[in-house]
């Protein structure tokens, strides 16, 4: 795998160091980070894995493909855990059933001096809330 891929799917599945996520996340991320046309902190990033870990226990992710040139990474991967904590959506918080769920994500990632400086994220969703009971 791409060792620089590897590195950052570990700081965002990692629960043996949350309390160094800011200083992991700095190593990886400008500040700030562009997602989806808006800027985001590092702290901001900080609160979304804090967040992701809240809700999911036994995080993993597998790689599916990375497609990389000189200044951009695309990873497609599917992140793996079970819903153990309440999971904050736009459509309310949906609590803890202890579900085994697979988040479907493509990140296309621009990398600058080094560092992740905009992210176009793509993920599934619809098919995690599916997962997790939620209902229209």
């Amino acid at each position: 795998m791409n060792p620089f891929v590897d590195r950052l799917l570990r700081a965002w599945t990692n629960v043996d160091d949350l309390v160094r996520l800011e200083d992991r996340f700095a190593e990886l991320y400008t500040d700030p980070v562009r997602v989806n046309g808006s800027n985001l902190t590092l702290v901001d990033l900080v609160a979304r894995a804090r967040s992701l870990h809240a809700a999911f226990s036994e995080l993993g992710a597998d790689v599916v493909q990375v497609v990389e040139d000189a200044n951009s990474l695309a990873v497609a991967f599917i992140m793996r855990g079970r819903h153990t904590g309440p999971y904050e959506t736009p459509f309310g918080t949906i609590q803890p059933n202890g579900a085994e769920v697979q988040i479907r994500t493509v990140d296309v990632l621009t990398i600058t001096d080094g560092k992740i400086s905009s992210i176009w994220v793509n993920a599934d969703d619809l098919g995690t809330l599916r997962q997790l009971g939620w209902r229209p």
